[in-house]
């Protein structure tokens, strides 16, 4: 029978062994508000102007990541949150009429540059915007209303006044994986009638609460 040789022990004083369990509560608990971040769902400030009236520049937003998680299918009107294209206005020069998709040409070189841009989202930029048109439908947008297959869209979400400016991509089938957004200011919104139809696979979460102000709690639709 062969003896295992005893291994030293080694002395750690009860402040060293403190400092010790509370890095690893804190390795930990970081771990976990990431994992709930990306997997689950997060709190979001609204910084842009395109989605008003529905949604004002400072209101706090609770995130449903849990769509892009499990791959729920989107809902026309959902508001939707994802990753800004690379090119915000394509001219029509420049279209692929066959693909009619926002262009995505950043991709991270390593897994540490992946994990930095996807998970801790640092330089990554994204946008706010309403599900006007679905896989496969064709939307066209003429004298200032939007069609889906050939019939007018109703959006009460709009004041009556509102009128829709077309773009570069005002009559297109929306390929399968894609949606077509728009922000609900239709003036002051890039969106895709800008740069394409957004890539299912682009979409970060879904809106799902406001919680500041405290006057404007609840769901947003």
């Amino acid at each position: 029978m062969i003896k295992m040789p005893k291994l030293p022990k080694i002395n750690v004083s009860p402040r060293t062994k403190n400092i010790i369990e509370w890095g690893y509560c804190i390795l930990i608990a970081i771990v976990l508000a990431l994992l709930i971040r990306y997997y689950i769902g997060t709190p979001t400030i609204v910084r842009q102007p395109s989605m008003y009236p529905t949604l004002a520049d400072g209101q706090r937003l609770i995130l449903n990541r849990w769509v892009r998680t499990v791959g729920s299918e989107l809902n026309r009107g959902d508001i939707i949150t994802f990753e800004a294209p690379s090119r915000p206005d394509i001219p029509l020069d420049a279209v692929s009429w066959n693909e009619p998709v926002a262009i995505y040409d950043y991709e991270p070189r390593n897994v540490f540059g992946r994990f930095s841009y996807y998970v801790l989202e640092f330089g990554k930029k994204s946008y706010i915007k309403r599900v006007i048109a679905l896989p496969g439908e064709h939307i066209r947008i003429e004298e200032g209303r939007v069609y889906i297959d050939g019939s007018l869209l109703d959006e009460p979400y709009l004041p009556r006044e509102t009128f829709t400016e077309g773009g570069t991509f005002r009559d297109i089938t929306v390929p399968e994986g894609h949606v077509f957004v728009m922000g609900d200011n239709r003036e002051h919104s890039t969106d895709s009638r800008n740069f394409g139809a957004v890539p299912l696979d682009r979409v970060e979460s879904r809106v799902w609460i406001r919680f500041w102000p405290f006057g404007g709690f609840g769901g947003v639709r």
